[in-house]
């Protein structure tokens, strides 16, 4: 048995979408998606079998001021539209549908990872909280604070997965994975820094003080997490595939070309899992 973590990263997500991308062109099999914000967009289209879809989201539609925009953030309390991504533009009558019954007919499993906004625990959802033209778990996963609203899924308030489960490679290994490809969207040596996450935990205490503190050891968390994947890599457990350099890009840069070298480094690493999964 096999799974895939796909643990995001904004933007810096099309990495990923190039590793999924050639997955698809091998016929590569998971048993099981983990998808943690842009990671869970990244891995339903791969569920879907839609190659291709997600370099169009990074490239061409995330430079429109619906997807995100300072104008977003003053009209409606989020800099980034979740309605609109994996909504208007996700749904059946949208302008790039995902293929939601080819996901469902696949026959993988999925885990969109959310933080409850209000415990700072991570909630895992499965395909069965998610319908036709319903991807608020996806919205949920990918809601980043303070320059977002929680999002709200039936009347639940969820931030980021990333903030209480960055990688969650203890549910993997406790789930009795044999296999577990990681795929990181910065360097397998960037390990994370606190100092932002903590500025940013201060402006989320009064409304959210779980998920603020949840946001403000996420640096720790994600560390140790990486560490622990490196111990199981070393077994021939664990794959980790990242991109070797980042440049300059950080969350939401807006920047087609580093964009799109980043998409094709995701392509060639995507070639190693193959012959890691069947050895």
């Amino acid at each position: 048995m096999n799974c895939v973590i796909d643990v995001g990263g904004g933007l810096r997500g099309i990495y990923a979408a190039g590793v999924f991308d050639t997955c698809m062109e091998q016929n590569v099999q998971f048993d099981t998606c983990f998808g943690i914000s842009a990671g869970s967009a990244n891995a339903v289209s791969y569920m879907a079998g839609q190659k291709g879809r997600n370099y169009k989201f990074y490239t061409e539609y995330a430079f429109r001021k619906q997807y995100m925009s300072l104008g977003n953030l003053v009209k409606s309390g989020s800099y980034l539209d979740l309605d609109y991504i994996y909504g208007t533009l996700s749904n059946s009558g949208g302008e790039y549908p995902l293929d939601y019954r080819a996901m469902k007919a696949s026959g993988k499993q999925l885990y969109v990872v959310a933080t409850n906004a209000f415990s700072g625990r991570p909630v895992y959802f499965t395909l069965d909280d998610m319908s036709q033209d319903d991807y608020g778990p996806i919205k949920a996963s990918s809601c980043v604070p303070v320059i977002d609203k929680p999002y709200l899924v039936d009347d639940v308030p969820y931030f980021d997965g990333g903030l209480s489960d960055p990688i969650p490679i203890r549910k993997a290994l406790a789930d009795g994975y044999d296999k577990i490809v990681l795929i990181l969207t910065r360097p397998v040596d960037g390990y994370r820094k606190p100092d932002t996450d903590i500025a940013l935990a201060r402006l989320l205490l009064l409304s959210y003080p779980n998920a603020a503190r949840a946001l403000a050891r996420r640096a720790g968390y994600y560390n140790r997490s990486l560490e622990m994947a490196k111990r199981y890599e070393r077994q021939g457990r664990v794959l980790i595939v990242a991109p070797e350099d980042i440049g300059k890009m950080k969350t939401l840069t807006k920047d087609v070309d580093a964009l799109h070298m980043m998409y094709e480094e995701g392509l060639k690493d995507g070639e190693k899992i193959r012959s890691f999964l069947e050895s």
